[in-house]
């Protein structure tokens, strides 16, 4: 069974889950775009997403989020969000 990471951020006001894919190019890497919204998507929206995607949470997986700054080293630097969490194919396989 194939492991991958789905992650969640906030790119240019919209949130957006996508699958990392390993030696997949980011352009191919699966992606949902929640749209404009002030508020993170909630697990439910997040877990619809990943279905549609044809991924689902690994056995005991929970999001977690981490802060980093959008220039790293820069006190004054914006700070975003992103939220990771393990998942798999639906399928069980690679995707």
């Amino acid at each position: 069974m194939s492991e991958h990471t789905a992650q969640v951020s906030i790119r240019g006001g919209r949130w957006c889950l996508y699958v990392a894919l390993m030696g997949v190019p980011v352009s191919q890497w699966p992606e949902h775009s929640f749209g404009r919204a002030v508020q993170v998507p909630t697990v439910d929206e997040r877990s619809r997403a990943l279905t549609d995607l044809g991924f689902v949470f690994t056995d005991g997986a929970e999001w977690e989020w981490t802060e980093y700054s959008e220039r790293p080293d820069d006190d004054t630097s914006p700070v975003r969000l992103l939220a990771s969490v393990q998942v798999r194919s639906l399928d069980g396989g690679a995707p």
